[in-house]
């Protein structure tokens, strides 16, 4: 006769089993879409970058009429895919902590869209990053494969959608503890026990698999900081200072759609939202021809040329760059404000080492990681994400000091970013309600 308590251990340690393995095949899969987006991604740029330099119009014709297409697609086929895609993962997290379908804001449908659309986007020039459509990809997958789960009761939904946010995160920097730091001060808020482990496991295997294709790679290149100046304190102070302003501003510019519905041009966009993102491809147009073509797509490549390569940019390369990114935002079209917002930084990091004459390498670093924290008022991810091409412990407590100061300023000046766009997910009618607003 069998022993009974046998037969339930064999029957736990089963279960226990069949779920890691579930764990582990969604978390590859994860990591897979993850370096499939980004590969695409830079197949894109590169791609755009090449006609522009034979045939420097086509961005008045090109860039409008993919909006509108990537737009209406969109509206028509993939609502819940448009935007970064961050608000959207905060909401899921939310909602399915309350028994709420989430659906609507997480799906193998939403992330094939997103990875798409995305990409599509990013052919037409529009200043967009990958790393929030990223964010959404991945807890997309890991909340699809929650179905599999031989006891959906021993890993809640919400556990997964946060593993799988913050491993798209890692993934995309290659920075697993950014993706800790980003599921603490965004996504969760907060790590329970039972989610800890699936956390870190869906990060390492993800960012496993973002390693073995595509390299221990540095995301915008590496600084080769040697010296840090003891008269370091002022320019952290003002540097702290100014980016948190101007982090503040551009916050608050991307929330306005949110915050003052009735204005006439949101209205106006509610009701012709294909038609807006032609007029806004235009505007993003224009924006790339007066720069000379720096504040098209993502900001990857000419802000990896001035941290390696310590290359000067114009005076109006922040301004450029920082207008192209808010009007790509108010399209609609998938994209996130991550990588955009890095190169901005790093472009007001130039220039004022260029207007003072300091060492530019420190204060484009210092600049990327005040201005990052600044919009998205996560300050451990911003400076755990520049830290990461650092070879340097000197300008840890600096990055970190600049991050919380800009973060300090900026929340002054108005709410956190992406947990207010979340708010439009969670108290609208329904989810779909919520999916179908531009912003």
């Amino acid at each position: 006769m069998i022993n009974p308590l046998l037969l339930i251990r064999r029957r736990f340690a089963s279960i226990r089993w069949r779920t890691r393995v579930t764990l582990w095949v969604a978390a590859t899969l994860a990591g897979l879409l993850v370096v499939m987006f980004a590969r695409l991604a830079d197949l894109a740029l590169t791609q755009f970058a090449q006609q522009i330099a034979e045939r420097p119009w086509l961005p008045f014709v090109y860039t409008p009429l993919v909006g509108m297409l990537v737009v209406w697609l969109t509206t028509r086929f993939f609502v819940g895919s448009q935007g970064s895609g961050i608000p959207q993962v905060i909401a899921a997290t939310r909602l399915a902590h309350q028994g709420k379908p989430v659906d609507k804001l997480v799906s193998l449908r939403i992330a094939l869209a997103k990875i798409g659309l995305g990409t599509l986007a990013l052919t037409g020039g529009f200043s967009a990053g990958r790393e929030g459509p990223s964010v959404q990809v991945a807890a997309s997958i890991m909340h699809f494969f929650h179905r599999y789960l031989p006891n959906a009761r021993i890993i809640r939904s919400e556990d997964l959608i946060l593993a799988g946010g913050a491993a798209g995160i890692a993934a995309a920097f290659n920075t697993p503890l950014a993706g800790v730091a980003f599921a603490v001060e965004e996504l969760g808020r907060k790590l329970e026990t039972r989610t800890s482990g699936v956390l870190l496991s869906t990060i390492i295997l993800s960012g496993m698999v973002a390693i073995a294709l595509q390299g221990n790679y540095n995301y915008f290149g590496h600084f080769d900081v040697q010296d840090i100046p003891l008269d370091i304190v002022v320019p952290v102070l003002a540097i702290g200072i100014g980016c948190g302003l101007l982090g503040g501003l551009f916050s608050r510019m991307l929330l306005w759609p949110q915050r003052h519905h009735r204005f006439v041009v949101w209205e106006w966009r509610r009701v012709h939202p294909v038609w807006f993102a032609g007029i806004c491809g235009m505007i993003v147009a224009i924006l790339g021809w007066l720069s000379g073509g720096m504040s098209f797509g993502s900001g990857y490549g000419i802000t990896s040329q001035i941290i390696v390569s310590d290359v000067g940019l114009p005076w109006h390369a922040p301004i450029t760059r920082f207008l192209a990114t808010v009007v790509t935002y108010f399209s609609g079209i998938p994209g996130g404000i991550f990588a955009p917002s890095l190169a901005v930084g790093a472009a007001i990091g130039a220039n004022v080492a260029e207007l003072f004459g300091l060492a530019a390498q420190p204060m484009i670093a210092l600049c990327m990681a005040g201005f990052l924290s600044a919009v998205t008022q996560s300050p451990i991810t911003s400076a755990i994400i520049v830290m990461e091409m650092i070879d340097s412990h000197g300008m840890v407590i600096s990055l970190l000091a600049v991050a919380l100061i800009a973060k300090a300023v900026s929340a002054r000046m108005g709410p956190e970013l992406y947990q207010q766009l979340a708010r439009g997910f969670l108290h609208a009618p329904d989810s779909g309600a919520a999916t179908r607003k531009p912003d």
